[in-house]
């Protein structure tokens, strides 16, 4: 389902678009997907990652012997990279944001965090203060949650071939997401399906709300009424 096509920098308040799940739920894949449809429909739409290191950390530590990120600088060394890297990727996009009038889709977002901490079983101290960190910007117009079965999570991670995660953390960072309080604002789309057809049922979801808004024309004015002449 193609969405319409739009005038430039013409859509319906929808500044900021997240896409957020478990890893190997297609978040990046859809994410490009999405910008690349969106700015072919006319939208000034860009693609913005909000990373958390961790699979770069992951390959320092193979360097240096280690099994992984956690093994190298400790789980709560980790998590709080990954606050620090989230936090400034999504400074930057709200930066942006002020001087142009771009629709960013982004690829994560602070709730993934907050998900971690969970997953990981960080203290709910950890939480509070990530979101008093992340409570400075605001949230996006819309979040997607691609909802997918771990274990196809699992198979997919293991495709792509430099990673893996264990179908324990998997069920667990799912779980985080559902017991998110924000969890009730999530459009939850199935990310079972191929990548076409979730990017179908994304763009069902997503064109209601980029309906395209009248421009406003001023109303012309009225010449003053003449004048009686003595």
């Amino acid at each position: 389902m193609a969405l319409p096509a739009q005038s430039p920098g013409v859509h319906a308040g929808v500044r900021t678009i997240a896409l957020v799940g478990i890893d190997g739920s297609g978040k990046t894949t859809q994410a490009h997907l999405l910008a690349a449809d969106l700015a072919t429909a006319g939208l000034p739409a860009v693609y913005r990652r909000n990373a958390g290191g961790r699979h770069w950390v992951g390959r320092v530590a193979g360097h240096f012997g280690r099994a992984d990120a956690d093994e190298l600088i400790g789980r709560r060394g980790m998590l709080a990279v990954e606050s620090v890297l989230r936090w400034l990727a999504i400074l930057r996009t709200v930066v942006r944001r002020r001087f142009s009038t771009e629709l960013t889709v982004m690829d994560r977002y602070a709730v993934c965090q907050y998900a971690s901490l969970r997953a990981r079983g960080a203290r709910p101290a950890a939480e509070r203060r990530a979101r008093l960190a992340y409570r400075l910007f605001p949230a996006p117009d819309v979040t997607f949650l691609l909802a997918v079965d771990p274990e196809i999570a699992q198979q997919r991670i293991d495709r792509r071939g430099y990673d893996h995660e264990t179908l324990d953390y998997l069920r667990a960072a799912d779980a985080a997401y559902r017991s998110l309080p924000e969890f009730p604002s999530f459009v939850v789309i199935d990310a079972n399906g191929t990548p076409a057809e979730v990017a179908a049922a994304l763009q069902a979801e997503l064109k209601p709300l980029l309906e395209v808004r009248p421009a406003r024309v001023p109303a012309p004015r009225r010449p003053p009424a003449a004048q009686a002449v003595p």
